[in-house]
């Protein structure tokens, strides 16, 4: 599913620095599509209908834009801070589309740390065709071990 260029798993909280980050890459197939619009219930035509997006500005489907941001739940979870840590919010501006086929690329960075809340802000990036498409910041809680 993923091919991982940074892993991180399971360091220490007080290992974690400002700057550290991890990213993955995937590539976006029809199914996939097809699964988010299942999974979140979301079969709006630009994303499931080929004759429909067409007519769009798009001139063909594209994926869900939430699709691209799951990428970063992936991260935080399994890589950077890693197991147990917990989502708090997450702010996404949607650049530009992501198509079938596209490789995206999920980076996210460390901005700060909050030592006594245990809290971290990210800077949260996709990138498709080397553009950015999705862009934000998350604050993920990590709790004590």
């Amino acid at each position: 599913m993923t091919e991982n260029k940074t892993k991180l798993n399971n360091l220490p909280f007080e290992n974690l620095e400002v700057g550290m980050e991890a990213s993955l890459e995937k590539t976006i197939h029809a199914d996939d599509v097809a699964a988010f619009a299942k999974l979140s219930g979301d079969a709006n035509p630009v994303h499931t209908d080929p004759d429909f997006a067409a007519q769009t500005q798009f001139g063909k489907p594209i994926a869900h834009g939430l699709h691209s941001a799951t990428f970063f739940s992936a991260i935080f979870g399994t890589m950077l801070p890693g197991p147990g840590s917990v989502y708090i919010s997450q702010s996404l501006t949607f650049k530009r589309p992501v198509f079938v086929g596209d490789i995206v690329t999920a980076t996210v960075q460390i901005q700060s740390i909050d030592v006594d809340k245990r809290r971290i802000l990210f800077r949260t990036l996709c990138r498709a065709r080397q553009r950015i498409a999705v862009d934000g910041e998350a604050e993920i809680y990590v709790p004590e071990t």
